[in-house]
C-alpha cells in the first residue's frame, strides 16, 4: 500500500502514471451549418454551441484549429426541406458548400483538421425522420439507402474525408460502400453509428438541428436502450459491411456497451457525447451544482477509460483551452 500511495505524489508524477489520457486530437467537434449568410446564433437549449452559415465559418475553423481537435463533424440545415429529403444529395447543398469553404480556410491558414460529414436525412426531410417514408407513413428502409449513399457522394466529392451514416437504416453502410468504390473513392472511410440508442439524451440536438420527427418517434430504427447484446450484433454488422469505424451513441449511459464492443472488436470505437450529455453539464453548472471543468474531464476520462478510441464532444473547444491553461 506505501509503494502504492507514493505514485499519489506531486502532479507530475500522477500525470506519468496515469493509465487514461485525454488529448485534443481524439476529440471531434459537432458543428451546425445552416442556410442563409451573416449567420451565428445560439442554440437555446445548448449554450456555447451555435449555428453558422458558410461565410462565418472563418470563425469555427480558427476555434477548431486553434484547439487542435482531431476533426470537425458537420451538420447541415438546408432552405428548403421534402419528403425524401433530397436536400440531402445537393452538391451546392449547405454542407458540400461548407466543406468547400473549410478546405480554402484551412489551406489560407496552412493548418487543417480531418472533416467529416454526418449522412442523415432527418434534417432534410419535411416530415423530419431520418429516411424516405412509404404509404403507410412508416420509414422504408430499403428505399432510404440510395437516398444516403446519394449524399454521402455529394459530401465526398466537395472534399469530405469521412462520412459517417447516422440513420441506423439497416445497410447504410454496405449501400453507402458500394456507391464510393464504385466512384473511385475506395480509400474514404466510414465512420458508423453502429449502436444508436433511441435517447431522451438528443432532445436539444433536435432543436439545433431543427430536425424534431413531425408524428411518431424513431423507436423503429433506432435501438431500444435495455438490449446491450443487440448493439453487439448492430456494430457486427456494420463491420462485416465496411465501417471502418464503430460508433456507440450517446455515451454516458452506455459505458457498458462501449467496453463490451472494445472486447470485440479490433476496429476503432468513437463515441458521441450528445447533446443532452453536454446541455446536462452546462445547466447543473450554471446553477452552481458542478465544477463544469472537472466533471467534463471526468466523463471524458471515463468514455476513454471504457476503451474508447476518440470522442465525439461539444466540449471539445473548452476542454483543449482547459489543457492549455493547466499546462
Amino acid at each position: 500500500m506505501q509503494r502504492l500511495r507514493r505514485t499519489r505524489g506531486s502532479q507530475l508524477l500522477r500525470d506519468l502514471v496515469a493509465e487514461t489520457a485525454v488529448r485534443p486530437e481524439k476529440l471531434i467537434w459537432p458543428l451546425f451549418v445552416r442556410w442563409g449568410e451573416g449567420v451565428k446564433e445560439e442554440i437555446p437549449s445548448m449554450p456555447g454551441v451555435y449555428r453558422y452559415s458558410v461565410d462565418r465559418l472563418g470563425e469555427a475553423a480558427d476555434a477548431a484549429l486553434e484547439a487542435g481537435v482531431g476533426g470537425i463533424l458537420l451538420f447541415g440545415i438546408p432552405e428548403h426541406k421534402d419528403e425524401a429529403g433530397s436536400g440531402a444529395a445537393d452538391e451546392e447543398g449547405v454542407v458540400p458548400r461548407a466543406i468547400r469553404a473549410l478546405r480554402a480556410l484551412f489551406a489560407e491558414r496552412g493548418k487543417s483538421t480531418l472533416l467529416i460529414a454526418d449522412i442523415c436525412l432527418c434534417e432534410y426531410t419535411s416530415h423530419g425522420h431520418c429516411g424516405a417514408l412509404n404509404g403507410a407513413g412508416d420509414v422504408d428502409n430499403d428505399a432510404s439507402l440510395p437516398l444516403h449513399a446519394a449524399a454521402a457522394l455529394a459530401a465526398v466529392r466537395a472534399g469530405a474525408d469521412m462520412v459517417a451514416p447516422s440513420s441506423m437504416m439497416d445497410g447504410v453502410v454496405a449501400a453507402i460502400r458500394e456507391k464510393l468504390d464504385g466512384a473511385g473513392y475506395a480509400q474514404v472511410p466510414i465512420m458508423g453509428y453502429s449502436a444508436k440508442f433511441a435517447s431522451a439524451f438528443y432532445g436539444p440536438f433536435r432543436d439545433a438541428a431543427e430536425s424534431a420527427p413531425r408524428h411518431g418517434d424513431r423507436k423503429s430504427y433506432q435501438m431500444d436502450c435495455r438490449n446491450g447484446r443487440e448493439a453487439l450484433r448492430e456494430a457486427a454488422a456494420d463491420e462485416a459491411e465496411g465501417a471502418d469505424i464503430l460508433m456507440v451513441k450517446p455515451a454516458l449511459a452506455y459505458l457498458d456497451v462501449v467496453r463490451a464492443l472494445r472486447a470485440r472488436t479490433d476496429l476503432p470505437v468513437c463515441v458521441y457525447n450528445v447533446s443532452g450529455e453536454y446541455s446536462m453539464v452546462k445547466a447543473a453548472a450554471r446553477e452552481g451544482w458542478l465544477d463544469e471543468r472537472r466533471t467534463v474531464c471526468e466523463i471524458l476520462t471515463s468514455f476513454f477509460r471504457a476503451g474508447a478510441d476518440m470522442v465525439i464532444t461539444y466540449h471539445a473547444l473548452e476542454y483543449a483551452a482547459w489543457l492549455k491553461e493547466e499546462n
